[in-house]
């Protein structure tokens, strides 16, 4: 059992999710879960000539890549797109001071490794991104291209955007919001079956202790935890990076907006201009089949 005090989704809530077919993977091995079991998909051939390593935000999970698994699956390539720990199928710690940038980050490097992840297109979102993008740094010879969408590095060099501040004060007054009814308002194309898939890994309060941690987590200060290898990041991105790379930005996202992101896309050595999705909004991987389409023209 595992020190860390936590609660484990019951699988009946993932049953029938439209659109999700794909078979549950755990590791339970990496040091820092301390025996936690992390999921995560892997699809398509294991010496693929291309992995995709796909990592959700908050408060979403892998669901949030199910248009476009199918498109990179289809190319020939593999697919993995875990759940960070707290979200979707993987064991979520009850603790909220338990959740802090520099253990998710190291979750995530370990995973990298546990696995062998090699010729890596990363592709990150929201969280995904402020913890995703400071993953290349630490083995630059595992990743060949980045996508990157609505998101940011976390160097806490400018004020926390206005809708980043006002979403952070949303969580504080209403801590078990309606994650269905978020997507569903930002994302009208969406079934309520779609919707609900939001829902199916916090079956009480007492499940969501990532959700209202993670706004708390945006790094808001030079000294606050994330800052440092975030900066780091930057500096490797703008300086070193040498793989091919592309930015999809959904343009209705009031948090990380197009203009936002095309600061974020002139730190990243060789990204060109971003793709716009005009009917996107912050969760842009709901209209994925378009922007995986795309991607395997621009990072194959």
């Amino acid at each position: 059992m595992s020190p860390i005090p936590h609660l484990r989704t019951p699988d009946d809530r993932f049953e029938d999710l439209p659109g999700y077919p794909w078979p549950a993977r755990f590791v339970d091995s990496l040091p820092a879960l301390e025996g936690l079991r992390l999921h995560y998909l892997d699809e398509g051939p294991r010496d693929a000539p291309v992995t995709w390593l796909c990592l959700h935000g908050n408060p979403t999970w892998s669901y949030l890549y199910r248009h476009m698994i199918p498109p990179f699956t289809g190319a020939g390539h593999r697919v993995v797109a875990p759940d960070l720990p707290g979200f979707g199928k993987s064991d979520k710690p009850t603790e909220v001071a338990k959740h802090t940038f520099g253990w998710h980050r190291q979750v995530l490097l370990e995973f990298v490794e546990a696995l062998d992840l090699r010729q890596m297109n990363l592709v990150v979102q929201d969280w995904g991104g402020l913890l995703g993008l400071t993953l290349p740094m630490a083995a630059p010879d595992r990743y060949r291209g980045l996508l990157v969408m609505n998101t940011t590095l976390a160097t806490a060099e400018e004020p926390l955007p206005p809708g980043f501040v006002q979403w952070r004060t949303m969580c504080h007054d209403r801590p078990e919001f309606s994650i269905s009814r978020l997507m569903s308002r930002g994302n009208p194309q969406m079934t309520e079956g779609e919707c609900a898939a939001y829902d199916a890994p916090f079956p009480s309060p007492a499940f969501r202790a990532a959700t209202r941690a993670f706004p708390d987590m945006v790094p808001d200060h030079p000294m606050a935890d994330g800052v440092a290898v975030s900066r780091e990041a930057a500096d490797f991105w703008s300086r070193r990076w040498a793989g091919c790379s592309m930015m999809a930005v959904g343009a209705q996202d009031p948090v990380f907006t197009p203009a936002q992101m095309a600061r974020l896309s002139e730190r990243i050595r060789g990204c060109p201009p971003p793709m716009e999705i005009a009917e996107g909004g912050h969760f842009v991987q709901e209209h994925g089949a378009v922007i995986a389409a795309q991607a395997l023209r621009t990072l194959v």
